[in-house]
């Protein structure tokens, strides 16, 4: 596997939970977004979405946050809008029979902010491609708006008192 996922076999997936079952094969699905051809990885990429992101978010979502966060960031990945667009679906998403996942989830997209921040503001023409820096743009927007009952509102700031 090298750099790029290689911290996945610190997860102990199989003691996860995605809509379908057990979330052991999430490492295969995200192997193949990294590497697949496009038939092949937009197929994970929508299997993933499945599984972890909509409707409800599972104890895997956050888990997998991260590397999504990784892949993103990965120039060789074939659909890095796509999983920005898949970061979105995760932060609008929830499950109000467990609010603790869904806070989990929601922390692990915003963690990543810098990583959106750096792909919006990349004005090369051809890396991040504008679909990359839109995607980037929207996510950012969702993660500066968001709220949710799930997750706290931040406190006001004390400047502006």
């Amino acid at each position: 596997m090298g750099t790029v996922l290689g911290a996945m076999r610190n997860v102990r997936w199989h003691e996860l939970q995605h809509a379908y079952g057990s979330a052991s094969q999430v490492p295969g699905v995200l192997s193949r977004i990294a590497w697949g051809d496009a038939p092949s990885s937009d197929e994970a990429l929508n299997d993933l979405e499945r599984w972890i992101g909509t409707p409800p978010v599972f104890d895997s979502t956050a888990a997998t946050v991260p590397f999504l966060w990784e892949l993103a960031a990965t120039d060789t990945v074939r659909d890095r809008a796509g999983v920005l667009d898949l970061l979105s679906t995760i932060l609008a998403a929830g499950n109000p029979e467990h609010p603790a996942w869904t806070r989990a989830a929601h922390d692990a997209v915003a963690e990543g902010r810098g990583t959106a921040v750096r792909l919006a503001a990349d004005d090369r023409t051809a890396s991040p491609p504008r679909t990359v820096r839109a995607a980037a743009t929207r996510l950012l927007a969702a993660i500066d708006g968001h709220t949710c009952p799930a997750c706290p509102t931040p406190p006001p700031d004390a400047d502006a008192a």
